[in-house]
């Protein structure tokens, strides 16, 4: 079932997350609810679903709008990286398993991608880890204290490549104003994407965000240590650029 009419048609296999618009004719950052995902009501094979059932109490952060304190969510004060719409989670543990000083947090509304990443925490003993499992903005602009993150990673986005649902992107302002406020100076913002037009856009976006600097001359060399992930394979599949981003909040 999708929360958005029938002429509304996401990139399959996208990572689903949302976004806040500011308001036509509202003053600066009055925000209304866009979503730039669609619920889909994707089954969980029987592991993910044992997953779901026997980790979920354990690794997901129930949503309200309390503010984290991340000492007490981990244990420890490790920094703490987001990541919005991990998708099947793959890279996710990856990333967490090869950097056990650093504490991650995903967002996701898509159940079998959540059961799939705790399958992975499971198998791979990841300490590090938590899922909230809710709109991406609502967890940012409620949840995520203020110049509290290290890091925010973005991996291949729904572009929403029709032009009248361009305003379904995640990647723009008020949304990239939001993400800056909730890093510590010095953190980055690291997106990837298979879509020129949206990379171009994003990059516009962040270069505008008050608080970021590129951390390149325009897109970023591909970063080491970001694991191959099932979309960008897709996307090199099809002959896609891959074009990445990589910004800072200043000191």
């Amino acid at each position: 079932m999708s929360f958005l009419s029938a002429d509304v048609e996401p990139v399959a296999g996208r990572a689903e997350t949302g976004i806040a618009s500011e308001k036509s004719g509202s003053p600066p950052g009055s925000l209304r609810k866009i979503r730039s995902f669609v619920l889909r009501g994707g089954r969980l094979t029987g592991a993910q679903r044992r997953s779901y059932d026997a980790l979920s109490k354990k690794f997901i952060i129930p949503y309200d709008d309390k503010t984290l304190d991340f000492t007490c969510v981990f244990g420890n004060g490790n920094p703490v990286i987001a990541e919005i719409g991990f998708g099947m989670g793959k890279a996710t543990a990856v990333i967490a398993e090869e950097n056990p000083d650093k504490n991650y947090i995903g967002l996701e509304i898509h159940k079998p991608g959540i059961g799939r990443l705790l399958w992975e925490i499971e198998q791979r003993s990841l300490s590090n880890v938590r899922i909230i499992e809710h709109d991406a903005t609502e967890v940012f602009e409620n949840k995520i204290p203020l110049n509290s993150l290290g890091g925010v990673h973005i991996f291949f986005p729904d572009p929403w490549p029709k032009k009248r649902h361009h305003k379904r992107r995640l990647i723009q302002r008020p949304f990239t104003d939001c993400i800056a406020s909730r890093l510590q100076p010095g953190a980055y913002v690291y997106m990837v994407s298979d879509w020129l037009d949206y990379a171009n856009w994003a990059l516009s976006a962040l270069t505008n965000t008050e608080g970021l600097v590129n951390e390149y001359d325009g897109f970023s060399p591909p970063q080491s240590w970001r694991p191959l992930t099932s979309f960008e394979k897709k996307g090199l599949d099809k002959k896609h650029e891959i074009k990445e981003l990589f910004f800072r909040r200043g000191l």
